[in-house]
């Protein structure tokens, strides 16, 4: 295969809500370009993008698909994302590498939900972008009310380069940068050129005039030749675009049928001559903040920004070169782990298929097989010249689930999966809760639980159950309160005795000193579940030696490791050793462990305890009309809302919420708001149980 240079390699992905046609027009771009002879279709599960067995089954995008064309002296990488926020994950690392980012919109729905979603992470990385209106042959397609959409995003910098007409009955395109007219056979394919018809060239040449206009006011030296001329030539209304597009203030605007295969070809054309290549883009930033060179004659650098793992090959590594020039058997360092790994392999991916090449060049796309050390995010760099590329940042988990193998002999195998599938895709979080004795899976939804069991069942052939987590719950106290108690036990030979008299009350920040007390010693334990133990020794008359009183603390700290209410970890108490007795003989380490231990759980059951639960600080992005019905929401799961800002359409919610009400909170704000509202939830605090639901967990 032709080695490119990173000003003849664009790379593009494909976003945009489910059901836009983002695999359909992939599908035709590769026909167009001649890489197969025959279209696939979703419907028909024989598209090249859509090959894994589950996408298949669904009928949907699930993982992203790196594919490649080549078109006119160019080549073009493609990455086609899925459409549901669930795969979020897939869809952020795809547009972190991609140079321009292709947004498709239904032309029956417009800029639907799940493009609203998408889009707030294209404007985070102020990436070029360009729309794509599909499906303007259906009897529904709108494309005026599609533009409007656009523009209610994105603003006055949205630009039509094209619209649909009907011409004859047949389907036609305006091209207002090209100042032609398009007119297609009921099949599609290749158009018929023609003139502009006259009922339309008042229209086309005020569009064609405010295009001129938008490309001159991104380059100086354009708004002079513009000033001057009156006009720009199409060569100098391209060079505007560009600068319009990699300033991120202009957004061309195309439409399509991609399943009839028309104006696929035009908009190749356009991403060819118009949209920016991986040369144009600024240099990339590692994480010391120094810019990498993207030069071929630069050290080496790659970045993984995407993992997969199939079980006929394992691991395949896909990557983008970012500075230098990869050969197949380069030695290179993981700047994470310091770990070598050998490219004994480089390939193209089209799909599940793979063309071997030789060299890949700074601003490529490639994968490579069976790296032992390397995962998504890592950076590969050339030996004597470390750099780590800064990492995607993926959002937080929104679901929660507890889960465990169904055949308690597979748990290690499970574990071992669940790394795999954390591998592929960060926004799958794993951790074994000690406090809770759970293993905890993290994720973006229901659906995405439903791929991950998958996954589990069909290939790694592992039966798991998913269910509701526990909640962290904390135990303490809300009065003072003391104890006095005797442990004896005689059993023939040497017996154990140890009485231990304390008093226990709530510690807080600042507390003044007990009084009353003869203070010898004081002991502040940060406590690894969060609070404080404060522990004095008061201790008068030498009535219990010195050496018993780390024991006394040892039992205390057992109990507050498994709670009095219930088994939750306790905090915030403070305790005064005061007084007790021992025995000359039978007085020993472990009696005086458990005379603590018992004195303790007697006194804070005397003390008014109080149970404290986690809670959440939700924010949450809602259209306004929506906010009603949020709140509502939010009241019935005991929130407290303590902010509302509005942003443009939207209105931000503040609220603390408690975590034991937020169980299956995802998929419920999903169905309120039909999908258009986010959140995202921190931990901000315990607070105190109300009385009926203490009540009912004890």
């Amino acid at each position: 295969m032709k080695v490119y240079d990173d000003k003849h390699i664009k790379n593009v992905a494909f976003v945009g809500a489910h059901g836009a046609g983002k695999t359909t027009l992939a599908e035709t771009m590769l026909f167009e370009a001649g890489l197969i002879n025959r279209r696939g279709t979703v419907e028909n599960k024989n598209t090249v993008s859509d090959h894994h067995e589950i996408e298949q089954e669904r009928e949907t995008s699930i993982f992203a698909t790196p594919l490649h064309t080549e078109w006119r002296n160019y080549k073009i990488n493609i990455l086609d994302t899925p459409g549901l926020d669930d795969f979020i994950g897939e869809i952020i690392s795809s547009i972190r590498v991609a140079d321009t980012i292709v947004t498709v919109l239904n032309a029956q729905h417009g800029f639907e939900i799940g493009t609203e979603i998408i889009w707030n992470y294209i404007d985070r990385y102020n990436k070029p972008t360009l729309f794509v209106v599909n499906q303007i042959d259906h009897l529904n397609a709108d494309f005026e009310g599609s533009f409007k959409s656009i523009k209610d995003f994105v603003g006055n910098n949205a630009i039509k380069i094209q619209y649909p007409i009907k011409l004859d009955g047949a389907q036609a395109i305006i091209d207002v940068l090209k100042m032609k007219c398009y007119k297609f056979s009921p099949e599609g394919g290749k158009p018929e050129k023609l003139p502009i018809p006259d009922d339309q060239k008042e229209l086309a040449d005020k569009l064609h005039n405010e295009l001129v206009e938008k490309a001159a006011e991104n380059d100086d030296s354009l708004l002079e030749l513009f000033f001057e001329k009156g006009t720009l030539n199409e060569d100098e209304m391209r060079q505007g675009i560009k600068a319009g597009m990699l300033r991120h203030e202009l957004f061309p605007v195309f439409c399509v049928s991609a399943l009839k295969d028309m104006g696929s070809g035009r908009l190749m054309g356009f991403i060819d001559n118009v949209a920016p290549a991986a040369a144009d883009l600024p240099p990339e930033q590692s994480t010391d903040g120094t810019e990498v060179i993207r030069k071929k004659e630069a050290p080496k650098a790659l970045f993984v920004f995407k993992t997969l793992y199939q079980p006929s090959l394992g691991q395949i590594t896909f990557f983008k070169v970012k500075s230098g020039e990869v050969t197949v058997n380069d030695k290179l360092v993981n700047s994470r782990n310091g770990e070598t790994e050998v490219l004994h392999q480089l390939f193209i991916m089209d799909g599940k298929k793979r063309e071997p090449v030789q060299k890949l060049t700074a601003g490529d796309i490639g994968a490579t097989l069976k790296l032992k050390h390397t995962e998504t995010n890592d950076t590969l760099h050339s030996e004597g010249h470390p750099i780590a590329i800064r990492p995607i940042q993926y959002p937080a988990t929104r679901t929660r689930r507890a889960i465990h193998a169904a055949n308690q002999s597979e748990e290690e195998k499970l574990s071992e999966a669940l790394k795999k599938i954390h591998s592929q895709d960060p926004t799958v979080t794993v951790e074994f809760s000690k406090e809770l004795k759970q293993l905890i899976l993290g994720c973006q939804g229901e659906l995405h639980l439903a791929i991950i069991d998958w996954l589990l069942k069909n290939v790694y052939g592992i039966d798991a159950i998913m269910e509701k987590p526990k909640i962290a719950y904390r135990e303490t106290i809300q009065r003072s309160s003391t104890a006095n108690y005797r442990h004896k036990k005689q059993s023939g030979g040497a017996g154990q005795f140890a009485q231990v008299q304390l008093k226990i009350e709530p510690w807080y920040e600042g507390i003044e000193e007990p009084q009353g007390f003869n203070i010898r010693g004081k002991e502040e334990i940060d406590l690894e579940w969060g609070g404080k133990l404060v522990f004095y020794n008061c201790i008068v008359g030498g009535v219990i030696d010195a050496r018993y009183l780390p024991s006394i603390k040892k039992g205390i700290l057992e109990v507050m490791e498994s709670g009095p209410l219930t088994r939750s970890y306790v905090r915030d108490v403070r305790v005064m050793v005061y007084d007790g007795k021992m025995h000359p003989v039978d007085s020993n380490d472990i009696s005086f462990k458990i005379a603590g231990a018992h004195a303790f759980k007697e006194a804070f059951l005397n003390a008014k305890p109080k149970l404290l639960e986690p809670v959440q600080e939700l924010t949450i992005k809602v259209p306004e009309e929506l906010v009603g019905n949020v709140m509502t929401d939010l009241q019935s799961r005991r929130s407290n809302i303590i902010g509302i800002d509005s942003i443009d359409n939207y209105q931000t919610l503040k609220c603390i919420t408690p975590t034991a009400e937020l169980y299956g909170y995802a998929t419920d704000l999903r169905s309120l708001t039909r999908g258009r509202a986010t959140f995202k939830a921190v931990f901000s605090s315990f607070q105190p149980v109300p009385h009926n639901v203490q009540e009912a967990l004890v």
